[in-house]
């Protein structure tokens, strides 16, 4: 057994306690079950909350409670106000520009932190939090490693590939100075149409709760593993509670229509395992479950996450989730804090937010125990993270360390995790590619960072970078293209690739798929990919009219239906949204000297593929199972 190996089951032992005691209880009570929690409530912990939580005045407590944007607020108001909390949404960075410096992250993160310990005019040094969407590596920020999204870790299905990926977005965060990731995402993705199906590791709940757990533990430690929050880890984010996979139609921030039972066979998995290895956030989510909408739901949120399940983290509302709640708007919601939304996500509004919440406490329409209880649950996070004891981020272990952003050592294991994540559909002997051919590298998606990456990289949709920009690239530094890691491969063996699709040619490569998107925009009325007028078909029929064959490489969130495709493709392999590491295709397409493979496809589908002929109303067939893939050695 490998020393990695050893390791590994080490800490299955060591883990074990908190995962094997929610198995147990869930046989006890098979609807909701008492998680232990491998933290255990410290006395003194909770006596330092009680001295801060005894000077804090209302204003004090409920500043806490809000989360702003980094664009509307400043460190003055964040110092003026007590705020607790603040993130950078999609698209959003400290100088307002993508490609700014750097070292701009740590230094706005220093400023908000000095903010937040000043002392002046009778307030409490109590260290403001900062949450950033690194969904798939530490993806706002140009030039960090950017890894599949989860849908293809889900068909590379490797818990151990989950905790080194955890390990290195946890490093390149702390080294922006930043607290906090909004992953991983434990939804399960029931109907494919779901614009943020590719957010979802699998359709079986097992697999999005193993990955999901492997990716916390990657991210912020664990006690038995001697790396609990440690300053190369940082506070995760369970997310989005409770079934936004499982939506009618697929209709993002829709309705859930299942019965209890249902929603925690299916849907809660992925927070068993969550609170098991010590997850300290939950984010709730925007869907309804029947007919009342989450971020309003006392009986999830507070009896059963809090009470049943024993979860002693905070709660954070999505991007003004609350507001989708009956009677509320963006300023004003007492519902959600009612409900047991610990920390509202307001990136905008949060003034307003702020001063009508300050007059519901005293109104007595928020009662004080909930505000203790949600401020309870915010300190208990930072006091656990050792905030108060760490000083200001710029102190911090890995912070500023540039060369750690897209280091080559987290680009190799998302290299690894884009040969693991492609799945092989079909082979008419034509895979792997000899480098002796002739080989063509042609389509929309071939030397395309944002096809390759997807939504939720730079900015929120992944393609509304500024238009004045003449190459996109320069965005997306470091990053390697499906065509560049083909050439690099072929190079070492002396020979050639053409990009000219009238140029003549052993064999083409044609990479193509979805343009990216990110959540509602990316809903569909139907699984199938139009194709009437799709250049990219086009030219496969072009190429196949000249006796060209032809691989595709498939770029998207989800399986569509494209059989016209599949049918005149002599291989077609399924790469989801593989990240900046296109090189990690090229190893497997493109054999070594002596004709051989370099790397076998291990990938499997994470969901059934379907046949084209869907409809608004009526599913596709199902033309690959769910657990599908060929390889080269079977």
């Amino acid at each position: 057994m490998s020393i990695k190996s050893r390791l590994r089951c080490l800490s299955a032992v060591l883990l074990a306690g908190s995962i094997l005691s929610a198995c147990g209880a869930a046989a006890k009570d098979p609807t909701w079950p008492k998680v232990r929690n491998p933290i255990a409530i410290d006395d003194a912990v909770e006596s330092q909350i009680d001295e801060l939580m005894a000077e804090m005045s209302v204003e004090q407590k409920v500043g806490q409670m809000i989360q702003a944007e980094i664009k509307s607020i400043s460190p003055d108001d964040a110092a003026k106000y007590h705020i607790g909390s603040i993130l950078n949404g999609g698209g959003s960075w400290p100088t307002n520009k993508a490609d700014g410096p750097l070292g701009a992250w740590l230094n706005l993160a220093n400023l908000f932190y000095g903010a937040s310990m000043d002392t002046g005019d009778g307030r409490l040094a109590i260290p403001i939090i900062w949450g950033t969407d690194a969904v798939h590596g530490h993806n706002n920020v140009v030039g960090a490693t950017v890894f599949p999204h989860n849908i293809g870790l889900g068909a590379a299905n490797n818990p151990d590939l989950m905790r080194d990926i955890g390990t290195a977005t946890a490093r390149e965060i702390a080294v922006t100075g930043i607290d906090w990731t909004f992953s991983p995402t434990v939804a399960v993705a029931k109907d494919i149409r779901w614009g943020r199906t590719y957010e979802s590791y699998s359709q079986n709940p097992k697999v999005v709760a193993e990955l999901g757990k492997e990716l916390i533990l990657g991210l912020q430690g664990h006690p038995a593993l001697g790396n609990f929050l440690s300053e190369q880890k940082v506070v995760v984010t369970a997310k989005h509670f409770i079934g936004d996979g499982g939506t009618a139609g697929g209709d993002d921030q829709g309705e859930t229509n299942l019965p209890e039972s249902e929603l925690f066979k299916t849907h809660g998995q992925g927070y068993v395992q969550a609170l098991g290895v010590g997850a300290q956030t939950v984010m709730a989510s925007f869907n309804s479950w029947n007919g009342e909408k989450i971020h309003g739901h006392k009986y999830l949120l507070t009896d059963v996450l809090k009470g049943k399940m024993g979860f002693d983290g905070f709660i954070v509302g999505d991007w003004n989730g609350h507001a989708q709640i009956p009677g509320c708007t963006e300023q004003s919601c007492p519902q959600a804090i009612n409900a047991g939304i610990d920390l509202i996500m307001v990136p905008e509004a949060w003034k307003a937010f702020l001063g009508n919440t300050i007059k519901q406490v005293k109104s007595g329409e928020i009662p004080m125990e909930r505000i203790d209880d949600a401020v309870r649950r915010i300190l208990r996070v930072k006091i656990r993270a050792g905030m108060f004891e760490d000083g200001k981020p710029s102190s911090h272990e890995l912070a500023g360390r540039a060369k750690l952003i897209g280091h080559a050592d987290h680009r190799a294991v998302a290299r690894q995790a884009v040969r693991e994540s492609l799945v092989l559909l079909k082979n008419d002997k034509i895979l792997p590619i000899s480098v002796d051919s002739k080989i063509m590298v042609v389509g929309t998606g071939s030397d395309h960072p944002a096809y390759q990456s997807g939504g939720w990289t730079v900015t929120w949709q992944g393609r509304d970078l500024d238009t004045r920009i003449i190459n996109p690239k320069e965005y997306y530094k470091g990053h390697t293209t499906i065509l560049e890691g083909v050439k690099s491969a072929v190079k070492k063996s002396g020979g050639t690739v053409e990009t000219d699709p009238d140029k003549p040619a052993d064999v083409a490569i044609v990479v193509f798929g979805e343009a990216p998107y990110a959540e509602f925009d990316g809903d569909l009325a139907s699984t199938d990919m139009p194709l009437e007028k799709d250049e990219n078909f086009r030219l496969i029929q072009s190429l196949k009219a000249r006796n060209i064959p032809v691989v595709t490489v498939f770029l998207s969130g989800r399986p569509r239906g494209v059989d016209p495709v599949i049918e005149r493709s002599d291989a077609f392999v399924a790469a989801w949204l593989p990240g900046s590491e296109g090189n990690g295709v090229s190893d497997i397409l493109i054999a070594n000297k002596k004709g051989d493979a370099n790397f076998d496809f291990t990938g499997k589908l994470p969901f059934d593929w379907p046949a084209s002929g869907a409809t608004k109303d009526v599913a596709a067939p199902i033309k690959y199972k769910y657990g599908y893939g060929l390889s080269y050695s079977k």
